[in-house]
């Protein structure tokens, strides 16, 4: 109990011996912290108007930011009179970088992972990435990990090393994205008149590319039933409007293509499966018996 009371003690004396040194360390550090989120944002606007990858500066605006703190707690302690206990942070800062750095292996693979991503900038906010068989658009990307969003709304959060140690396929990047399918017609119908009627209705369609990136429609197979006629088309992934709903784009395409074939008389069979029964006679005579 008397080493509670000695221990309050002590703390009420050093508060009456240096409040000023507290107050003035306390608006210094408030200030600091506001001047280095002044700062964060500064570097993070300025970065955006240079760099079209936005990734890159929240990425390097977050490291400034966390160092410019880093900073200013130091000077805090100084001025708090902690000098010693700040040497000792600093002196033994080498040996816990490297306890930390074995026992957290992943979190700074993944750390030092992030910082060459956000240089390298393989990919923006919005573009339509595929990693491990995982496919979706960039939402986010910090420190640790990358956000991504799947066709189907589900928020994948991968470790930023996976994505530097896997095959990374960016389908958005250059804006220009190539679909395709296949029509099967049958063979009593003139598939150069397929060709003339689908690369017509493909054209109408808003949102495919002409011109040096202008529809593919050829005669890909002769199957045992159609005729199969391949159809490649390009979309524009570069434009905001369309940068997330080109998927869309590629089911008009194919609504319309069929359509378009229908209405024109062209029949599209589905696969024919052939039996034959080379036992007629075993068979009836069986029939018969069961009678």
């Amino acid at each position: 109990m008397e080493d509670r009371t000695d221990l309050y003690h002590i703390i009420v004396q050093y508060f009456k011996l240096n409040y000023i040194n507290l107050v003035i360390t306390l608006l210094f550090l408030i200030a600091g912290f506001f001047i280095a989120n002044f700062i964060k944002r500064k570097i993070k606007l300025r970065l955006i108007k240079r760099s079209p990858n936005h990734i890159t500066a929240t990425f390097i605006s977050q490291i400034t930011g966390f160092t410019l703190k880093s900073i200013i707690v130091l000077i805090s302690l100084y001025l708090l009179g902690l000098d010693n206990f700040t040497n000792k942070v600093l002196a033994g800062a080498g040996l816990l970088t490297f306890v930390i750095g074995f026992a957290l292996k992943d979190i700074g693979e993944n750390f030092l992972a992030g910082i060459i991503l956000a240089f390298k900038s393989p990919f923006r906010l919005d573009d339509l990435i595929e990693i491990n068989g995982i496919e979706g658009f960039v939402k986010d990307i910090n420190i640790r990990e990358t956000l991504i969003k799947t066709p189907d709304g589900k928020d994948v959060f991968l470790p930023n090393s996976i994505i530097l140690k896997n095959p990374l396929f960016n389908y958005t990047i250059d804006g220009f994205l190539r679909y395709e399918f296949t029509v099967g017609i049958a063979y009593e119908n003139n598939p150069t008149g397929a060709i003339e009627i689908m690369l017509e209705t493909v054209n109408n369609v808003e949102g495919v590319l002409k011109g040096n990136y202008k529809p593919a429609i050829t005669i890909n197979e002769l199957a045992t039933n159609t005729i199969n006629i391949n159809v490649k088309f390009w979309v524009d992934t570069f434009s905001s409007s369309k940068r997330s709903f080109h998927h869309s784009i590629r089911s008009q395409v194919m609504n319309k293509v069929i359509a378009a074939l229908i209405a024109n008389g062209f029949s599209l069979p589905a696969s024919i499966m052939e039996l034959k029964n080379y036992e007629t006679n075993s068979l009836n005579l069986k029939i018969k018996k069961d009678e």
